[in-house]
């Protein structure tokens, strides 16, 4: 037989002896006698840190300076991050929260309890800060998303928390002047975005 002919042979043979399904492993949770603790399951090594979870950054990742709620954002708020606070906002907040945030979602309509509105004055005097906390670590029913939120994206719902409360509670006289003007002439429904003011203050 020529070796031509012989090698896929072979191959077929060493294929079909090979059974990953059964082979020796140990799977996660199993026990063991390899280990002295009898697990199979290693723990982590002391100090081990996931790629992108070093979580270094106090204010960026709970809100926080030297452990008190901080009232100043860890970068620029830009018309993107606003857009991206409103996304998240939607998807995770609007359940309970609804849409102007006043705490009156789908789910409280249909008897879960009331979270409160952001409109009241306790929440709208809180820094910003305390949103990231809260949405970090969750308080009172509300869980903590800080599984499903990155923290910049917890920055952005919290910029987005802002808007919603500005958007109610924003004196007339702080509209710049030609802006009053437009609405005067032509009154118009206003979105919560016509009552940002000046973004570089935020």
């Amino acid at each position: 037989m020529s070796s031509r002919k012989f090698f896929p042979l072979v191959l077929l043979v060493v294929m079909a002896a090979c059974d990953m399904q059964n082979q020796p492993k140990l799977k996660p949770l199993d026990g063991s006698d390899f280990f002295s603790d009898g697990r199979a399951s290693r723990p982590r090594v002391a100090g081990t840190v996931a790629r992108g979870h070093l979580n270094d950054d106090e204010l960026l990742v709970s809100g926080t300076v030297k452990g008190k709620p901080a009232d100043l954002f860890p970068f620029p708020v830009t018309e993107e991050t606003l857009n991206r606070g409103r996304d998240r906002f939607g998807i995770y907040c609007t359940p309970c929260h609804d849409r102007a945030g006043s705490g009156n979602g789908l789910v409280v309509r249909r008897g879960f309890p009331k979270p409160p509105s952001f409109h009241i004055d306790r929440l709208r005097q809180s820094p910003a800060g305390h949103f990231v906390n809260v949405i970090s670590n969750g308080w009172g029913r509300m869980d903590s998303y800080g599984d499903r939120l990155t923290p910049e994206d917890r920055w952005a719902v919290a910029a987005w928390v802002r808007v919603l409360q500005r958007s109610q509670d924003t004196p007339l006289a702080s509209i710049p002047a030609p802006e009053r003007e437009r609405l005067a002439a032509e009154p118009v429904q206003v979105s919560t975005a016509g009552a940002l003011g000046d973004l570089s203050k935020w």
